[in-house]
């Protein structure tokens, strides 16, 4: 199975996309809903909490997880890397994140001036201007820490005029700039794509970064047939929460797009 590792909501976007993508995989998701949101966590914190969410989900059965959520992929997926898939017991299964694609994807498009909007975490981790750098030399990188919009949206207050008069609050600094891209660097954001499209303006590029990262996954999984053999492709999907798996499922779907039949409550730490 694949695994999808979030914080809470956020990363149905992803799975979303990984099963248009590849339907034909087995995935099970796991939204840690009960300590979400992790972006105003310290490193440590966000790293205990994800290395948690990761061996439930090997201990149920998945040979590669995905971190969905950008803040666990900027704060700890090196340090679980390095914990959890090293040694010759482990040569089967791998945790992958998200932002490294993105910022391939950004890096191939040779922007000048690029946009990012994020938690606190992700911003301050600095790991987009790391990885952006790595295939792009010469570029002006913008970034804003948007922490009240995780909480709104997962409240469901996607169309109330407060929420968008705080998101144009937050886009009006990284407007400033004239980017070129911006980058929504939190699974949530996809669920405002149109609305920050439509405040950033049609000369400025705001990336689907679900569909860039499940491109990304399609690329990895041709390129390690000793990880794909082991998946299951029956397409099946299991969900689990860590707090009111009913209240989950009502909100999940919004995020997910389709519906979910049921939702089993995790135990972590």
């Amino acid at each position: 199975m694949i695994g999808v590792f979030d914080s809470g909501f956020g990363g149905l976007t992803k799975l979303s996309a990984f099963i248009d993508e590849l339907p034909e995989y087995d995935y099970i998701y796991l939204g840690d809903n009960a300590r979400a949101p992790y972006g105003d966590h310290s490193k440590g914190i966000i790293t205990e909490y994800t290395r948690q969410g990761v061996r439930f989900l090997f201990d149920k059965g998945a040979n590669l997880v995905i971190l969905a959520c950008n803040t666990a992929s900027s704060n700890a997926l090196r340090t679980l890397q390095e914990e959890e898939i090293r040694g010759p017991q482990v040569k089967d299964r791998n945790i992958l994140g998200v932002i490294f694609p993105i910022a391939e994807e950004v890096a191939r498009l040779k922007a000048k001036r690029i946009g990012l909007i994020g938690t606190r975490a992700t911003v301050e981790s600095g790991v987009y201007r790391e990885e952006i750098s790595k295939g792009l030399k010469d570029f002006e990188l913008t970034q804003k820490a948007c922490p009240l919009l995780v909480p709104l949206i997962e409240q469901g207050w996607v169309n109330r005029p407060e929420t968008m008069e705080i998101l144009e609050s937050y886009l009006e600094e990284v407007k400033a700039a004239n980017p070129e891209i911006l980058v929504p660097g939190c699974t949530h954001y996809s669920i405002l794509q149109d609305e920050i499209e439509e405040i950033m303006g049609p000369e400025v590029k705001v990336l689907e970064t679900g569909k860039i990262v499940a491109r990304s996954l399609r690329d990895y999984l041709g390129r390690h047939p000793e990880i794909e053999s082991r998946l299951g492709k029956n397409g099946r999907r299991k969900f689990y929460c860590t707090d009111s798996p009913e209240e989950f499922k009502k909100i999940g779907e919004t995020f997910f797009g389709h519906g979910i039949e049921q939702v089993e409550l995790a135990k972590l730490g």
